[in-house]
């Protein structure tokens, strides 16, 4: 005959209260001092900017001709590509009169030789300059930022994180190169394709 094991019931074994047991009193005073911090947390202030008087919904009523155009690198090299003139295709797509506004940033003359074309057009005496007051910030920050200053800008990039920042901005155009013409979106007066 075989024995019969005995098994220990449940419960039956005396249990022992682990150290990071909220029962006990040193865990219970880190508990308050995590709540306390928590708190100071909740309080969220909340920072609502201020928006532009000159924005009637999505409707910029600043933008009026002659335009500020805000000329970011990467349209200008696109510019080149294309074999398009600045100034006169510009006109072509807005119907008005356009000033074309190049930053002080130094970003065509570190690209190389491959660039010096569009190096020429950005440094030609036609267009105004735009002196940044910082150093060594990235050139679409300068944008975007100008921008959200000064809402009478539009902005001629082809650079797809600048577009999704400046989208986020209400009331800004964005002009950009596609199909060897110019095409501008979000300017309410702007012809349909």
């Amino acid at each position: 005959m075989s024995r019969v094991k005995k098994t220990r019931k449940f419960a039956a074994v005396k249990r022992v209260i682990g150290q990071r047991d909220a029962r006990l009193k040193k865990n219970q005073d880190k508990g308050e001092v995590e709540a306390k911090r928590k708190s100071k947390g909740d309080e969220v202030v909340r920072e609502i900017p201020q928006v532009s008087a000159s924005l009637f919904f999505q409707y910029n009523t600043a933008l009026i001709p002659p335009y500020n155009v805000l000329v970011d690198t990467n349209f200008l090299s696109h510019t080149v590509q294309n074999k398009l003139e600045l100034l006169s295709t510009m006109m072509d797509c807005l119907y008005a009169k356009c000033i074309p506004i190049i930053t002080s940033m130094a970003e065509l003359e570190k690209l190389g030789t491959k660039y010096r074309i569009a190096l020429r057009i950005a440094r030609d005496e036609r267009w105004e300059r735009l002196q940044c007051s910082h150093k060594g910030v990235y050139a679409d920050d300068c944008l975007v930022d100008r921008v959200q200053k000064h809402k009478i800008y539009i902005v001629a990039t082809n650079d797809r994180d600048l577009k999704r920042r400046i989208r986020k901005i209400p009331g800004v155009p964005i002009m950009s190169v596609a199909k060897g013409k110019y095409v501008i979106e979000r300017l309410p007066d702007a012809p349909e394709k």
